[in-house]
């Protein structure tokens, strides 16, 4: 039964490329025109069968994560870019459109996402291992897009970028009180400090990063500038001149907006600036990926600009700028996973099989849906005052400044 499903499935959603299937009986099967991509995949048991008809997004996950769906003379990415591409082309079967507008009409309970909930989601991804992040992401431990101003960038380099066009739409001034929402490793918080001069609060719900930004604040003799706090925004307190929050909207869930930016008002001086860095959907709202959710990041959920406009026009603010990131995203991924497979013998001596497959399947997915699908990255660029920046963007756009060039400099000197 299982089986006849999944080839009724295939055959309607297959219009582009070609995807061969093996099933558990040893028989291969071949779906789609011979005209664009091909991949192979093989299906191990019919439980794995069973899940792909299910939940299709969750089964291809796990069924990759435990060894029962394998690519057979292609790579993952090869097998998922033709999946993708093709998913929303083709015919998808009734019973999986309905689950999909189950779980998006599910998600204000799925994304409420409470102060006590929020600790523990950001605990399941960001307390795993500082170790971990360290072998993959820059050395600044950027964990969200960097900005490529060419292609030939590295990874670190685009982090400086990144960095510095986020402090150029800041539009910061020696002495100025910083807010950094959900800071991370502190990267952030450490350049406004020892670049820019600022006086930084960088509040997290990870005690791992807590713990780590604490330290790297006082090596780099910062512990007067910097404080880092383990908070939940929707208890800070105080006004500050600038408030930055780079990758983590996508945490705070569409019941939390309204509160969010509301938050972002109140805490924000009237004459202050406030730049949102955040990844989002340049379309319609869909459900979120039930595999990411379970796996990765639990309570997450990547907005689009439709479903962020109503909170940003309700909180008061001006929307001075918005920006759209494509493919940045896509680049920097690409990035983290090379290093991560470069990194696999040391990876393989603290975590197991499944886990490597569950974090590499987690890294491609991610980079096909900047790729293939709508999603980018969102520069809101938020004030008060409708003239608190300049009227026109020239000013982000000149010679590069010597802060950034500086902190360049830094990373080489140290690496």
């Amino acid at each position: 039964m299982w089986d006849t499903l999944l080839d009724r499935f295939l055959t309607g959603m297959m219009v582009e490329d070609r995807l061969s299937l093996t099933y558990p009986d040893g028989t291969t099967r071949d779906y789609g025109p011979d005209t664009g991509g091909s991949a192979h995949l093989a299906i191990a048991d019919t439980a794995t069968l069973r899940a792909l008809i299910v939940n299709p997004d969750l089964g291809l996950g796990e069924g990759y994560m435990n060894g029962t769906i394998t690519p057979r003379n292609c790579t993952l990415d090869d097998a998922l870019t033709i999946i993708v591409r093709n998913r929303f082309k083709g015919h998808i079967p009734s019973w999986v459109v309905m689950a999909n507008r189950v779980r998006f009409h599910m998600r204000r309970f799925i994304q409420n996402n409470a102060p006590a909930a929020a600790r523990k989601n950001v605990a399941h991804h960001y307390d795993i291992s500082d170790d971990l992040y360290r072998l993959f992401l820059d050395e600044d431990m950027q964990y969200s897009c960097a900005y490529f101003r060419d292609d030939a960038m590295t990874l670190e380099d685009a982090q400086v970028a990144k960095k510095a066009h986020i402090a150029g739409k800041l539009r910061l001034e020696p002495g100025m009180r910083v807010l950094d929402i959900g800071c991370g490793w502190g990267g952030m918080a450490l350049t406004l400090a020892g670049d820019h001069g600022c006086h930084v609060t960088g509040i997290t719900l990870s005690e791992n990063q807590l713990a780590t930004a604490r330290r790297r604040a006082e090596t780099a003799g910062l512990s007067n500038q910097i404080e880092f706090r383990l908070e939940d925004y929707r208890h800070t307190t105080g006004t500050f001149d600038r408030i930055v929050s780079v990758g983590m909207l996508e945490h705070v869930g569409v019941p939390n907006f309204d509160t969010y930016f509301g938050r972002v008002a109140e805490l924000l001086d009237q004459d202050g600036v406030a730049l949102i860095h955040t990844i989002g959907r340049s379309a319609p709202p869909m459900a979120h990926s039930s595999w990411i959710n379970k796996y990765i990041f639990p309570g997450g959920y990547v907005p689009s600009l439709s479903e962020l406009a109503p909170a940003m026009e309700r909180s008061g603010l001006w929307q001075t700028d918005i920006e759209v990131w494509r493919l940045h995203y896509a680049k920097t991924i690409r990035h983290w996973r090379e290093r991560f497979e470069a990194h696999l013998d040391e990876i393989a001596q603290t975590y197991d099989d499944r886990f490597v497959r569950m974090f590499r399947y987690y890294l491609t997915v991610c980079i096909l849906a900047f790729e293939h699908q709508m999603q980018a990255v969102y520069h809101l660029q938020l004030a008060h005052r409708r003239d608190a920046v300049p009227l026109i963007r020239d000013y982000l756009y000149g010679a590069e400044s010597p802060d950034s060039t500086a902190a360049r400099s830094r990373i080489t000197e140290d690496a």
